[in-house]
């Protein structure tokens, strides 16, 4: 039996809890095509050696986009990004599968299985930051999501393929997930937090900003003009897209910068972004650069 046909697949703890149904169905896609491991992790230590055990089998993530972002920032960790290709099926809110949808992965836990076993690898281009935090998609300053509403910070216990803390389980062969332990206390958690649950606010309007932003070394706004919003994309062919939004001001052009650049520096008064669908920050300066074709995402051909 060839690599390809060999998965190891990590279930996101909160894909299993949040629709266990499209967790099935998947795996037992995936299960009628190739030899299938699972492995249910429930911290982040056992999501790391299930990485280093995986051996030549191909790694798939079940989950949504930050379950994809830990995956992508543990192979970056681990230095193993150019010789691991990536297949994810996206399981969860629509809200919380932007970013897979804007790869390219097909939406629906069918559809996006049968990609992971007949699609082919697609090499991607990377941001990394210098403190080695990586964005798949885009990066924006203020960090207000597309809705208005507050993504989650770094450290709100985001949806991974790592839990809280714990112990993974493996399961080798084709058959189903074993039953969750710990029944009881996870019914008690979600009763909690389904009373702790308010609706979400829209976000004020951020006030302007007084950055220094630099593409490549080159100044493109600098700290006497105060900025709206900042946007930068890994666009493709090792350059990233870089959108800068001044704000109006009296006899000052407002109209908005794009360049393409390999690196992004972003200094001033501290300020937080947002990397996909993460919150980092505050800090004074961070610099991005591209990696061009750093990582591979299994997509339909």
């Amino acid at each position: 039996m060839s690599a390809r046909d060999q998965l190891l697949v990590v279930i996101d703890p909160v894909a299993r809890r949040t629709d266990g149904e499209s967790v099935r169905i998947a795996k037992d896609v995936l299960g009628a095509g190739a030899a299938v491991r699972v492995c249910l992790p429930d911290g982040p230590e056992d999501f790391t050696k299930a990485l280093a055990r995986r051996g030549a089998r191909r790694l798939v993530v079940i989950g949504d986009d930050r379950a994809l972002l830990r995956a992508v920032a543990a192979l970056h960790r681990e230095r193993d990004l150019a010789g691991c290709a990536l297949s994810v099926v996206p399981v969860g809110a629509a809200q919380t599968l932007a970013l897979t949808r804007g790869l390219g992965v097909p939406a629906g836990a069918v559809a996006a299985a049968r990609a992971v076993l007949e699609g082919a690898e697609r090499r991607l281009d990377l941001l990394v930051d210098d403190s080695d935090g990586v964005v798949l998609g885009d990066l924006r300053i203020p960090p207000v999501g597309a809705d208005g509403s507050r993504p989650a910070v770094a450290g709100d216990g985001v949806s991974s393929p790592v839990g809280a803390g714990g112990s993974s389980r493996v399961i080798a062969g084709r058959a189903g997930v074993a039953t969750e332990g710990h029944a009881w206390l996870r019914s008690c958690q979600s009763f909690v937090r389904t009373l702790a649950a308010r609706p979400a606010r829209p976000s004020r309007p951020a006030p302007p900003a007084r950055l220094r932003i630099e593409a490549d070394g080159v100044t493109l706004v600098g700290l006497d003009q105060p900025v709206e919003g900042v946007r930068v994309t890994a666009g493709g062919g090792g350059l990233a897209r870089v959108e800068v939004r001044p704000a109006p001001s009296a006899g000052a052009d407002a109209s908005p910068v794009r360049v393409r650049a390999r690196t992004v520096t972003v200094s001033g008064a501290d300020f937080r972004y947002r990397a996909d669908s993460v919150v980092a920050g505050p800090v004074r300066t961070r610099t991005w650069t591209v990696r061009a074709r750093a990582w591979g995402l299994t997509l339909p051909r």
